[in-house]
């Protein structure tokens, strides 16, 4: 398994400080480490405030979804458009810059959007007409265009004309499309396409086998999708049994999830987790710094049950984290908390769920690379956790361990 976050840090050209909390070394067994802060304070806000043509301040955004990259995210608006902040080194802020922002900022020619998804160095969006559009890095294609080049705009991927959905990984990216089957695109070395091989492409191949699919989520070298008679089948790296077959043996064709029937899947950096019909939640795979829930930090191949939930609605798997809406509007969290990304005014992991100070509405919530977002009712975002390149959102690069509101909604 590769070292999630220092690849990321190396890549985006940051140094790496002292570690903090218990993330400071990798665990056994040559899990990905959540070492290494990254220097705060060396974002640049790119606009110097809440983004508008003219410069003035604009009227208040308003979110119908938010989706968290590794050190960004971004929002897809009620008007149909995307603004994203963070980090920015290769373009995935789609404002046909490299420059970080600690506020939102428009991506480019996106007019259209339905959905939108953002991973650590490149994001995609789906527009009405069902075609995906990407941006940021593209070393293995995972733009979709035939190219291996980055884009700091939008690119249309070849081929899809009928996209309802799409998630992204560290170098690939897949979609649903509207006959129920997988295309994906990207790296392949850990066979995270599905199509049997581990040939890297750089336009959308067909996921083997798989004809059903409701819902899907992209890991760091692994995806997950949900079938429509509910069973879950994952495909890709197995190092820490993310694919929930109970071996740890990489697939590059989907394989059974073994013993559940799920609603909705995540993917995080080496951890899966899935609701179940009636609101529990079961994860699998790495679980260093307790992001299965369980009470513990032993990684499993099978799901296990994250401790004390029964109501959750909708859930995300950060790099080393988890955290879930439940039907109260609350958000609970658990794994990795070195900077504050359970939200739970601490920086202290927990291998249990632990509740989300001052949220009592969310309507769903994303996890990155050590920081959390929350979307609520009224189209505001919140978020938590590490800051160092604005992720939060909030104008600033200091690390939060409550909830901000993201400027501008």
């Amino acid at each position: 398994m590769r070292d999630f976050r220092a690849a990321l840090l190396l890549l985006a050209g940051i140094g790496c400080g002292g570690a903090t909390g218990a993330e400071s070394n990798a665990a056994s067994g040559g899990a990905p480490s959540a070492g290494g802060s990254i220097a705060t304070g060396g974002a640049t806000n790119g606009t110097g405030g809440t983004e508008s043509s003219g410069g003035a301040a604009s009227a208040k955004l308003v979110a119908k979804a938010v989706a968290a990259g590794a050190l960004y995210a971004c929002a897809l608006l009620a008007d149909d458009t995307v603004r994203c902040w963070g980090i920015n080194r290769f373009g995935q802020l789609g404002n046909g810059t490299t420059t970080d922002s600690s506020v939102p900022v428009t991506v480019l020619g996106i007019t259209s959007a339905t959905a939108v998804a953002a991973g650590p160095y490149h994001t995609c969006a789906v527009s009405k007409g069902g075609k995906v559009q990407c941006w940021g890095a593209n070393p293995a294609g995972q733009l979709g265009n035939g190219t291996t080049t980055n884009s700091f705009v939008p690119v249309t991927v070849s081929g899809i004309t009928s996209a309802t959905t799409v998630t992204v990984g560290d170098n690939h990216t897949c979609s649903v499309l509207t006959d129920s089957t997988v295309q994906c695109w990207g790296d392949n070395s850990s066979g995270e396409l599905g199509n049997g091989t581990t040939t890297t492409s750089s336009v959308p191949v067909m996921v083997s086998g798989i004809t059903n699919v409701s819902n899907i989520a992209a890991g760091e070298y692994h995806t997950c999708a949900v079938l429509t008679d509910g069973m879950v089948q994952c495909w890709g790296d197995n190092t820490f049994g993310e694919l929930g077959d109970g071996t740890t043996t990489t697939s590059s064709v989907p394989v059974m999830v073994s013993g559940i029937t799920s609603a909705t899947v995540t993917a995080g950096g080496a951890h899966t987790c899935a609701i179940l019909t009636g609101g529990t939640v079961q994860c699998w795979g790495y679980d260093g710094y307790g992001e299965l829930g369980n009470g513990t930090t032993t990684s499993s191949s099978v799901p296990v049950s994250v401790s004390g939930i029964a109501s959750a609605t909708n859930i995300a798997a950060g790099a080393y984290h988890t955290c879930a809406v439940l039907t109260d509007g609350t958000v609970q969290c658990w794994g990795g908390n070195g900077y504050g990304e359970l939200g739970n005014g601490a920086t202290t992991n927990s291998s249990v769920p632990v509740t989300v100070s001052g949220i009592t509405s969310a309507t769903a919530v994303t996890a990155g690379l050590d920081y959390t977002c929350a979307l609520m009712p009224s189209g505001s975002i919140q978020c938590w956790g590490y800051n160092d390149s604005g992720q939060l959102g909030d104008g600033t690069t200091v690390n939060s361990s409550v909830p901000v509101t993201v400027t501008g909604f």
